[in-house]
Formats: structure tokens, C-alpha cells, sequence
């Protein structure tokens, strides 16, 4: 099966908020895709979406929460002779509340679903981009360097992932493998609907999700020869 590169992005989280915002971003500017998402339906629905009939889209059902799943579904997606020149790791979770009173097992997931997914994913797709100038994007949080009380979990797996995404640039740079970070404010995100948030904030006042998606197609679109190592957006009004 001959193999394309060029053009073709991975987005993980790619069937509601920002990931379904930039596939279809990504979709419009002429991108193949390859979403992974845990929902199946909503992929579908979203592939139902896309009208631009020139672009490739093929989708697979990943819960990415459990490690046993990850490795053979992403070998599924790519069986189909796309290969990803632009990975985006955008899949994530919160909980809130106080740190040493949470479960261990809601701790588990948080950095099983901010980090290791990541590493998991990095792992099988960054060695199939190597030596062709692949970028992986990893989307982090301002939470990564502020800390907030309630989300002491969260902040932890952000920075954690913010040096990953460092290290992961480091060690790959000699196979022409970029990687960077958007580092995001507050978000008008699905992640506020959540059960495991229980805050509200004017969500008027955060970044829309297209605001997001226009911001990783900007990063996914830099010549091979450079890099944005990271950028973070912010709303205007403030972190909340």
C-alpha cells in the first residue's frame, strides 16, 4: 500500500471542543484526518459534517483512560496508508477539588489521560514520522505554570507535559521531529460540562474553540526548517 505523509493530521479528542472545532479547521484548509475519540457515534457525526469531499477522513473509537487500549487502536487508524505529518495530543480531563482529598483512582486517570496517553500515542505514531520533519503539538495549560487551588491534579499533569513536550523535541530533534506546546487560558470548552468540574465562570469571556483551532492549524503550518517551540493564548480578560 503506497503511503502518504504530507498534509495528514492525527487529533486526538477530535469529536467535541476544540478537537472537533480543528478537524473540521483542519478539513477545510485541505488536511487528511485521522480522529481518535472515545465516542464512536460522535465521530461519525462529525465526519457526516466535513463536506470538503477532496480530503481523506478515517476515525477509530480510542478510551484512551485505559492503557490497554491505546497501542492496537492507533494501529487500527493508520492501517489504511495515511501517515500523520502533524500530530495533536489534545485529548484531556480536570477534577476538582481539594488535592490530598481526592481518590486515588481520579488522580490515576487525570494523569493517565494528560500524560501517559501522550507518551502512549507519541510512542507509536512519532517513530512512523521520523525523518520526514513530523511536528507533534501538544495542547497544555496555563495551569502548567500558575497553580490554582482545586486543581492542584490538573496543573501537576500540564506541567508534567509541558517538560514531556521538551524532552520529547530534545530527543527526537536528530530525526527531524519538531515538538511544541499551545499553552491555553480558560477555553469555552465541553470541558466545563463536565462531572468531575464543579466550577463555573463567565464563559462568555473565554477563548472560543475556533479561536483554538485557528491557532493549531497556524502551528501545524510552519515550514519544516523552524519551529514555534510554544504559544499561549489567553482571553483578554484574564486566566478566568
Amino acid at each position: 500500500m503506497l503511503l502518504t505523509f504530507l498534509s495528514t493530521v492525527l487529533i486526538t479528542g477530535a469529536s467535541r471542543g476544540i478537537g472537533r472545532a480543528t478537524a473540521k479547521a483542519f478539513a477545510d484548509s485541505g488536511w487528511d484526518l485521522l480522529l481518535l475519540a472515545r465516542s464512536e457515534e460522535a465521530l461519525a457525526r462529525l465526519v457526516e459534517e466535513i463536506d470538503n469531499k477532496k480530503v481523506k477522513v478515517f476515525y477509530k473509537s480510542i478510551d484512551l483512560s485505559n492503557p490497554k487500549n491505546i497501542s492496537k487502536g492507533i494501529v487500527e487508524l493508520m492501517n489504511n496508508g495515511l501517515i500523520p505529518s502533524v500530530l495533536i495530543n489534545n485529548a484531556g480531563v480536570a477534577w476538582t477539588g481539594d488535592l490530598l482529598s481526592m481518590p486515588l483512582e481520579k488522580w490515576e486517570w487525570i494523569m493517565q489521560m494528560n500524560l501517559t496517553s501522550i507518551f502512549q500515542v507519541c510512542s507509536e505514531v512519532v517513530p512512523l514520522m521520523r525523518n520526514k520533519g513530523g511536528l507533534v503539538i501538544n495542547v497544555s495549560s496555563h495551569a502548567s505554570r500558575n497553580i490554582f487551588p482545586q486543581w492542584g491534579a490538573y496543573c501537576v499533569s500540564k506541567a508534567a507535559l509541558a517538560s514531556f513536550t521538551k524532552s520529547l523535541a530534545e530527543e527526537e530533534r536528530k530525526n527531524l521531529i519538531r515538538a511544541c506546546t499551545l499553552t491555553l487560558g480558560s477555553v469555552n470548552s465541553s470541558l466545563w460540562d463536565s462531572d468531575s468540574v464543579g466550577m463555573q465562570f463567565d464563559r462568555d469571556s473565554m477563548l472560543s474553540v475556533d479561536q483554538v483551532a485557528c491557532e493549531l492549524l497556524h502551528l501545524a503550518s510552519q515550514p519544516t526548517n523552524q519551529i514555534i517551540e510554544d504559544v499561549t493564548l489567553m482571553p483578554s480578560a484574564g486566566a478566568f
